[in-house]
């Protein structure tokens, strides 16, 4: 998907949850409120043809930003790497991990259903089987959920905001493992686990406005 058709599809995705009247979130979440940290949906939202997922959860108040409704964690399966590729970092359970998959970025979402920020999380956050930025973002074209069983128009959005913002991803997934280093410097291997302390490696807010008028100057 070139960003041309991705802004297209967020536009588009956008554009028709608000002609329903219901916003992103609650497409996702129940409509009486999210249990915070539960995931929405319960198993994950999973493409039934690559296995690419995301799940959509809510932290607290006084642990997410005032403005902040809850975001989605985005993720590649193990099987869309290069077969026999060793992740830099395991899951303390190896290969007995129950989700092998690889977090590819989070996506923060306001209280009024837009996006608002991409961000980077630590090893342990979500599990997952760390592999070096420059695999994930070779693999970035790789994110598709558009057929997962979930609401048609947040696949199609996520799929898309992904598509449109893979430079800055790609930015991000560098920042990530900068940090990365830096912690290991200060804590050895456990820099990639919960005794670090440190959650978000890295993080970028969204203009969304400015990044589709962007491509249409561009365009001109």
């Amino acid at each position: 998907m070139t960003p041309e058709n991705a802004a297209l599809t967020v536009i588009e995705t956008i554009t028709a949850m608000a002609a329903e009247r219901k916003p992103l979130m609650l497409r996702v979440v129940p409509e009486d409120g999210a249990t915070f940290w539960t995931h929405y949906p319960k198993r994950d939202a999973r493409s039934a043809s690559c296995k690419a997922r995301w799940y959509y959860h809510v932290h607290a108040p006084g642990d997410r930003d005032e403005d902040e409704h809850g975001h989605f964690h985005l993720f590649l399966h193990r099987t869309q790497l290069p077969e026999g590729l060793d992740p830099k970092v395991w899951p303390p359970q190896g290969e007995d991990a129950k989700a092998h998959v690889t977090h590819l970025i989070g996506l923060s979402i306001n209280t009024l259903g837009i996006p608002r920020s991409w961000f980077a999380v630590n090893r342990y956050v979500t599990n997952e089987f760390l592999y070096p930025a420059d695999v994930m973002i070779d693999h970035l074209p790789a994110f598709n959920v558009d057929d997962t069983k979930e609401d048609d128009l947040v696949n199609r959005f996520v799929t898309a905001m992904v598509a449109l913002y893979q430079d800055e991803i790609a930015q991000l997934l560098h920042q990530r493992d900068a940090r990365h280093a830096e912690l290991v410097a200060e804590h050895g291997e456990t820099a990639y686990e919960r005794a670090s302390g440190v959650d978000v490696l890295a993080q970028i807010p969204i203009d969304l406005d400015a990044k589709i008028s962007a491509l249409e100057l561009e365009e001109a």
